[in-house]
Formats: C-alpha cells, sequence, structure tokens
C-alpha cells in the first residue's frame, strides 16, 4: 500500500489479542526502529523488548491502561541525551527528537504487518526505570503495547477528526 494509506489507515488500537507475535515479526519492527534517521546518525536511543512473562508483568504494571494486559509484547523506547546532536546555535539536544523518529517508524511498521499497538505516554517512568534498571539514564518517551487486533478492535470516535489545513499549515 502506498504511505499515504498506511498512515491513514493506523490508529490506536486499544484493543489486543494474546495471540503471540512471531520472533521474526518482532524482529521486523526493531529493524524499522533502527532504520529511523536520527541527526548525525548518532542513534541516541534504546529499544527495550518486553516478551518474557516476568519482563510483560513488571512493564505492564507500571500502566494503568489495562488494553495492554493482553499483549504479547511491549516495546519502550528511550532517548539518551547524553549521546544526542546538540545545535550549537540553542543547544538543542536531538535526541529525544530522535528517539520519536524511530518510536513512529516502529509504530508504522506494526500497522504495516497487520498488528495494533498505541503510543502510550501514560506510564509511570520512574516504576519502570525501578523494575528495569538498564533504562536509569534514558528519557522514556514511549511504550507501545503491540499484538494482534482483537475482533472488536476499531478506530477511537475522533480518529478521522483532524484540523483544517489552514489551522496548521503556514505556506510563504
Amino acid at each position: 500500500m502506498s504511505f499515504y494509506t498506511l498512515a491513514k489507515a493506523r490508529y490506536s488500537c486499544r484493543s489486543l489479542s494474546d495471540r503471540p507475535v512471531p520472533k521474526e515479526t518482532v524482529d521486523r519492527i526493531i529493524a524499522a526502529g533502527m532504520a529511523a534517521p536520527t541527526a548525525c546518525n548518532y542513534q541516541p536511543f534504546r529499544i527495550w523488548v518486553m516478551e518474557s512473562a516476568e519482563a510483560l508483568a513488571k512493564i505492564k504494571s507500571c500502566t494503568k491502561q489495562k488494553f495492554v494486559l493482553p499483549a504479547p509484547v511491549v516495546f519502550v523506547i528511550g532517548a539518551c541525551p547524553e549521546e544526542g546532536w546538540v545545535r550549537e546555535f540553542d543547544s538543542r539536544n536531538f535526541a529525544a527528537v530522535d528517539a520519536s523518529i524511530a518510536a513512529t517508524h516502529m509504530m508504522l511498521q506494526i500497522q504495516d504487518l497487520g498488528l495494533g499497538t498505541t503510543w502510550i505516554g501514560h506510564f509511570d517512568v520512574k516504576a519502570a526505570k525501578e523494575k528495569f534498571p538498564d533504562m536509569a539514564d534514558c528519557d522514556l518517551i514511549a511504550m507501545f503495547a503491540v499484538g494482534w487486533p482483537a475482533e472488536d478492535a476499531a478506530p477511537a470516535v475522533l480518529h478521522d477528526k483532524t484540523k483544517e489545513a489552514s489551522e496548521i499549515v503556514r505556506r510563504l
């Protein structure tokens, strides 16, 4: 499908089945994140993949979002500021931007593979870092509960509601 069709088809899937996701599929999602463009190609981000029952239980306890419970895979994406490119004009560190680009690549790959996910920002970062000490030095920007959409999965009512281009776009 075309990129535009893919982008329009993607929605925040909040109804997942517990059907396993094959390792090869998980690896393709990771590869999409790693292929993301980053400032100076520094790649200042980490991807944590929760697949074991123990890791899934720990990370799922860090959010109140109930739709994550059946997910057979959860990704956490973090930015590593000490590794990011810094713009000299205003000292802006691009690590979070780069991690967000990688996460977006992953989210679109998830959709392209027929899976569902939602970008979860509402999770307890402190608890996640306590349960997974390897995350301690990163700015955790996203959690993706990933799985096959359940039979009742559908976009939210407001999914297709967008502002008019005149409210967003400025042609100069």
